[in-house]
């Protein structure tokens, strides 16, 4: 088996990472001169804004005017983990989880603050798990796109409009590009340098009015550390929904979620931000369906995330080697296009099933992605030629 030829054209952009994500189309580091360096995040300057970047995310998300939002510390899993110690506990909580992050929160519930009533709702990679076991009348959380898995549940028609519990949804890397039901969620987490592809270390908390309620009348058996307590003497601290921090925030980060806001309004809203994502997964997709070597490791069409999308490679004389062999494969594959300088950062997740994981989030131009599909094939032909060489 010869090697193939190199594909002619290259992505211009070769940042395929699920995060931190590619910057903005045309990003430069001037586009951060505004930035108010060396100033006290406190001051006029600061909290004006930290205010306009809350207010820029209620715009662009959609997000209803009675939800609060706040920036907060340590990224998605920061807010995650404010929302699952100051909120749970009150009932009983049904945990979903078929991925690796939506399964390290069940592992925090379960063995961190050790809950007595939990339900396990589990699925294997490329799956969701049965959703109408699920029982609202208790809290339960979720992720609605699974990075390392990229499955994500098609809507959120599962959830009950009448429910009783609190809906905690993980939006890490569907906030910008996929539909959030506000009227169904009552916490949505996500970090900015995911979709937006923003500098990292920060994460977004939207709150319903029901989780406000929650957090003024119920107060968890076990002590909060500062940086999750968002009540003060039963009230909620409306300040950090209003720019002031509970820590202090990267100024120069917070100027990049701006300009990265800014340029998602140019690119039209919400709305044109989904349809950018849409067009970059469609692209991979085609390429699937017109190759039978690889395929989309979400099982059903209506679950396939059009952000970190997941693939798995399914010829047959690789998943006839034992799954080091073929773990090996894929990462050979990865290789290969990292010393190409064609795609960085595409190799699976550390937990999930061996393949590729290619981000076509928002920031993504389409032009690179079809760019990139043949580089693919390239890349799989090349390291099966140097495996059937191996063998001979």
């Amino acid at each position: 088996m010869t090697k193939p030829a190199k594909p002619a054209v290259r992505p211009a952009n070769t940042h395929f990472s699920s995060g931190p994500c590619a910057k903005r189309p045309g990003w430069t580091l001037e586009a951060l001169s505004d930035a108010p360096l060396g100033r006290s995040h406190r001051a006029k300057i600061g909290k004006t804004k930290l205010k306009q970047a809350i207010d820029l995310t209620r715009e662009i998300l959609e997000v209803p005017a009675d939800h609060r939002i706040g920036i907060v510390p340590a990224s998605d899993t920061g807010a995650v983990e404010m929302a699952l110690w100051s909120l749970l506990g009150a009932r009983g909580v049904d945990m979903l989880a078929w991925e690796s992050f939506g399964a390290g929160w069940v592992t925090d519930v379960v063995k961190q603050l050790k809950l007595a009533d939990v339900r396990r709702f589990e699925a294997d990679y490329g799956e969701l798990p049965d959703l109408s076991k699920v029982d609202f009348d208790r809290d339960v959380v979720f992720t609605w796109n699974g990075t390392t898995s990229g499955v994500r549940v098609p809507n959120a028609d599962f959830i009950p409009a009448d429910r009783k519990g609190l809906t905690i949804c993980d939006a890490t890397s569907a906030a910008f590009a996929q539909e959030l039901d506000f009227t169904k969620l009552d916490v949505v987490t996500f970090s900015w340098q995911k979709v937006l592809g923003g500098e990292g270390a920060h994460g977004v908390l939207i709150l319903s009015p029901r989780a406000v309620e929650r957090l003024e009348s119920y107060v968890p058996a076990w002590p909060l550390p500062k940086i999750f307590r968002m009540t003060k003497g039963g009230k909620l601290i409306e300040g950090i929904f209003t720019g002031e921090t509970i820590n202090t925030p990267s100024m120069l980060c917070v100027e990049d979620y701006i300009d990265a806001l800014l340029w998602a309004k140019s690119a039209g809203g919400l709305k044109g931000l989904i349809a950018r994502a849409d067009a970059n997964a469609e692209v991979i997709h085609r390429f699937v369906a017109a190759n039978d070597w690889i395929a989309n490791l979400a099982v059903k069409p209506e679950t396939r995330s059009n952000t970190s999308v997941c693939l798995k490679i399914v010829d047959r004389d690789i998943t006839a080697l034992d799954a080091d062999a073929q773990a090996a494969f894929a990462k050979g594959v990865v290789a290969l296009l990292d010393k190409e300088g064609v795609a960085f950062d595409i190799g699976h997740y550390r937990d999930a099933p061996s393949g590729l994981r290619i981000w076509a989030g928002a920031t993504i131009e389409t032009a690179d992605m079809e760019a990139l599909m043949p580089w693919l094939s390239w890349a799989f032909e090349t390291q099966k030629a140097t495996l059937s060489q191996a063998a001979a």
